[in-house]
């Protein structure tokens, strides 16, 4: 064994635990300098057996993650259970339910770092560096509330705004990872923010998070009914706040033709998702105003989803074909990485499966966490798997194996 190599990967792991030298041996029984040692290489030529178990299991890892060969910090990098549940944790604090402030004398964070923060971590979603987001969201959350608990006039209207983005990331996070409770919690509560807010683009982006996560949730209908609600109550304030208003309000008639699909409302989804076209038409232009990515081209994705979601796959290549290869180019990396992984869903409806696994190869070329990591990607692989694809075996083998799935 390597023994500078496997140092290494336990301070990686430790550090993005969000665990000291001093926390990590005390778990162990060791003394800082004992992990200064390990890590460093220095403890012994050939790490024990007995100490590698140790170390993954308080690092919750597999002993293979502390084994590989693969270089740190390239290639994918997943949330994982560990940090989903270090997320759940900080929203089950007293302090972040009540919306009260902790008891550190800290002062609150300043509104501008507060916004870079949001910003940076819905980048980081967007460019599918969930891991990033893994280490980032729950300090992000404390931070917010405590904003929000302790500012005061404009400064506390527009912390609310931010713990309310923060949370619908949290939402989006999770529905990523399959964690339809966490996403559930967070939406709530980041609606509850958004009114706290008084900004109707805020209570708007909250909602279609809202929405989205009652429709995982197992609440499609009412997903829906909710998200036109919304929709309704807001327009007449979000039609005259520009680009920020007319997206999120598109995102909201999205979100409900995709919880109308959910339920195999056929006559709805079709309906709602004209109802977005009319406003992406409004807007005139793609765009990522509220980091939505809405326009013509994503309601163009989302009519590809909806096609898909009600098992319709001839109709979900067909739309797919409409859309310009440079519109699509343009859309953030996850927004074309998802829809990559939607359109190999409708070919593998309508038997194409040797299109299937290209495209999933074409999904995992612009990001290989979309593939990798998400357990519905995992399990259209896993699929295709079982159905057998013809030439495109032994890519879709290697794929696998890529996905860590067993063999």
């Amino acid at each position: 064994m390597d023994a500078t190599g496997i140092g290494r990967r336990i301070a990686y792991w430790r550090e993005r635990r969000r665990m000291t030298q001093a926390d990590f041996g005390a778990l162990l029984g060791k003394s800082r300098r004992w992990v200064q040692d390990l890590e460093g290489g220095q403890r012994q030529a050939d790490p024990r057996l007995s100490v590698l178990e140790g170390a993954a299991r308080v690092l919750a890892v597999r002993l293979e993650d502390l084994l590989s060969d693969a270089p740190l910090g390239t290639g994918t990098e997943c949330v994982d259970a560990s940090e989903l549940e270090a997320i759940r944790k900080v929203l089950q604090r007293h302090d972040v339910i009540t919306g009260t402030c902790d008891r550190t004398a800290l002062e609150p964070v300043p509104v501008e770092t507060l916004s870079r923060n949001v910003e940076y971590g819905w980048t980081a979603f967007q460019a599918s560096h969930f891991a990033a987001l893994g280490r980032v969201v729950p300090g992000l959350l404390v931070d917010a509330n405590r904003a929000a608990a302790r500012h005061e006039g404009d400064a506390q209207l527009a912390s609310f705004r931010l713990l309310s983005m923060s949370l619908q990331l949290v939402e989006a996070v999770a529905i990523k990872f399959g964690d339809t409770g966490l996403a559930f919690t967070a939406a709530d509560r980041s609606v509850a923010a958004a009114e706290r807010s008084e900004d109707p683009v805020t209570m708007a982006a909250a909602a279609r998070h809202l929405a989205d996560a009652m429709t995982h949730y197992g609440q499609a209908r009412a997903a829906a009914e909710f998200a036109v609600a919304s929709a309704v109550r807001l327009e007449g304030d979000l039609t005259g706040r520009g680009a920020d208003g007319l997206s999120v309000l598109g995102m909201l008639y999205l979100k409900a033709a995709m919880a109308s699909a959910a339920v195999e409302d056929r006559a709805a989804a079709p309906l709602l998702l004209e109802q977005s076209e009319h406003h992406a038409a409004q807007l005139g232009r793609d765009g990522n105003a509220m980091w939505t990515a809405y326009g013509p081209t994503n309601v163009a994705v989302y009519r590809v989803a909806a096609h898909v979601q009600l098992c319709e796959g001839a109709e979900a290549v067909a739309a797919a074909a409409g859309i310009p290869d440079p519109h699509r180019e343009a859309l953030p990396r996850e927004r074309r990485a998802h829809h990559l992984v939607d359109l190999a869903s409708g070919y593998t409806q309508a038997g194409h499966r040797e299109k299937a696994v290209e495209t999933l190869l074409k999904a995992e070329e612009e990001a290989e966490e979309e593939v990798h990591c998400r357990p519905r990607s995992r399990q259209l692989v896993e699929d295709l798997r079982l159905l057998g694809t013809g030439n495109t075996e032994g890519r879709l083998r290697a794929l696998a194996e890529r996905c860590g799935l067993p063999g």
